[in-house]
């Protein structure tokens, strides 16, 4: 448990199956951040998901005065090049309200021991929108900006 600089209580911890409807209008906003509307049964597939042992995909939450304010979903999965395991932050969405304070930052931070913890080395690695300059500030603070270029190949219809 951290404080704030507004003096708000934060907590960053693992998703709750109570958290349900909160996780599902902070997803529902992230996607609308990017242009994306969720519908229904992608909701449903990414609650599921984040539930199932088998995915591999996993949830933190920011949770500011008792109220989840902010997420990231994470996975870790096998390095090639280094034979070991790297950790990868799938989406990170805090609400437009509690921005500012440091979850963000808190959120990778947290994930960033939860990698050590687990595995002890790799790397942590995301992507963002070249536009997405306000997390971009963020992100310069926390680590090192790489001149991978991503590509994107969609396989549907």
């Amino acid at each position: 448990m951290i404080d704030d600089a507004s003096g708000a209580t934060v907590t960053i911890r693992g998703i709750e199956t109570g958290d349900q409807g909160a996780w599902r209008r902070l997803f529902r906003d992230y996607g609308v951040f990017y242009g994306t509307e969720f519908g229904e049964d992608v909701l449903d597939r990414v609650w599921a998901l984040l539930f199932d042992e088998g995915s591999g995909v996993r949830a933190i939450v920011a949770e500011q005065d008792g109220a989840v304010v902010g997420f990231a979903h994470y996975r870790a999965h096998f390095d090639t090049f280094t034979g070991g395991r790297d950790w990868y932050l799938e989406d990170l969405y805090v609400h437009p309200d509690a921005r500012g304070a440091g979850l963000a930052s808190a959120l990778i931070e947290r994930l960033a021991d939860l990698a050590r913890d687990t595995d002890g080395a790799g790397s942590l690695r995301w992507i963002t929108a070249a536009d997405n300059v306000r997390a971009q500030r963020v992100y310069d603070r926390l680590a090192t900006r790489t001149t991978w270029v991503t590509y994107e190949m969609r396989l549907d219809g």
